[in-house]
């Protein structure tokens, strides 16, 4: 097998996505490129882990060396930010993947990360992430260009193979030199099991990193493909105002971390250009009676005031300390 060894990590931290954990892995393990492990890190749970490493020891003899499952517990404080850390030191690959625990991989994903890796410069990978609607369809009001509420690529992004400045934590991957030149995860900003869905951890790594080695590239492949679950609760417009005031009081803590100018760099472009064009084509589906349309320009105006909302405070909490995050220091596991 040619290119790098790519260990992935799958988080977890609730039985309640049992059967999806387990297709996540089966995903890994059917890949075209097969991945030199998979580490499954569950997030002080101890019931989930002791069931998840019954299962996969039992089922270990079935696969082969490739497919090894190693199951963990998240060695640092609660939250995915320590969870990623905890699977980030036990690895053993070059490049190390990450897979929502309620995702699952296209055949040919690990293969076009690891060809990315072919020039040295590459530090980051990202991929596509295609929302499955627990109803079935898009709710006719969801407007694509914010997908990221549920986890999923959203309108706006480029195209292609293309650089980019910052992958999405989901479904991607980075060198492990990335994590010895910049740290890990910052802790205090990403998801806390069920607490507020906070976000933009791997946003605030993958600043960090590029200002840790200024000639790093940052791509997503779109050919990258994975499926992401969307549960129900999260089709409704309450979840949806609340993950985009989440989105607010994370871009905050960024923009207090690596600064204003590149914290929002991207999120200047998406709210002058992509934001007001879905409000156009909403408002003219609506003249011409289309479906949703009024709906979308509707949320698209609603989720901007929200996450600006969240900005504000979570701006009003970083300056009087109300809210910190630490980065750590990731240790290299030992290589065999």
């Amino acid at each position: 097998m040619s290119g790098p060894g790519i260990s992935v990590v799958i988080c977890a931290y609730t039985e309640d996505r049992w059967e999806d954990v387990l297709a996540a892995v089966s995903s890994v393990r059917a890949q075209s490129r097969p991945a030199l492990e998979t580490l499954l890190v569950v997030d002080h749970n101890e019931t989930l882990r002791e069931r998840l490493a019954k299962e996969y020891k039992e089922s270990s003899e079935e696969f082969s060396e490739e497919s090894v499952v190693r199951v963990l517990a998240n060695a640092g404080p609660r939250g995915l930010s320590a969870g990623r850390n905890t699977g980030i030191a036990a690895a053993r690959g070059e490049v190390v993947a990450f897979l929502d625990d309620d995702a699952v991989a296209e055949r040919d994903w690990l293969r076009h990360f690891a060809e990315a890796y072919s020039d040295e410069r590459v530090m980051a990978v990202g991929g596509r992430t295609v929302p499955v609607w627990a109803s079935g369809r898009r709710p006719h009001w969801f407007p694509e260009e914010f997908d990221w509420v549920v986890g999923c690529t959203y309108r706006g992004l480029p195209r292609g193979r293309v650089r980019v400045r910052n992958v999405l934590g989901g479904n991607a991957s980075f060198r492990r030199s990335a994590f010895d030149a910049a740290g890990g995860f910052a802790t205090g900003i990403g998801r806390d099991g069920d607490k507020r869905p906070l976000g933009c951890e791997e946003t605030e790594l993958c600043i960090r990193l590029s200002r840790a080695r200024p000639d790093a590239v940052l791509l997503i492949d779109d050919r990258a493909v994975i499926h992401h679950r969307v549960p129900e609760v999260r089709e409704h417009f309450r979840y949806f105002r609340t993950r985009t005031y989440a989105e607010g009081l994370s871009k905050a803590l960024v923009a207090r971390s690596v600064g204003a100018d590149k914290g929002l760099e991207s999120e200047r472009r998406y709210a002058t250009r992509v934001l007001p064009a879905g409000v156009a084509r909403g408002l003219r589906d609506a003249l011409l009676a289309r479906p949703g349309g009024a709906g979308r320009a509707g949320a698209i105006v609603a989720g901007v005031l929200t996450a600006a909302g969240g900005y504000v405070v979570g701006s009003v909490r970083a300056r009087r300390g109300g809210t910190t995050f630490r980065v750590p220091a990731v240790e290299v596991a030992a290589r065999e």
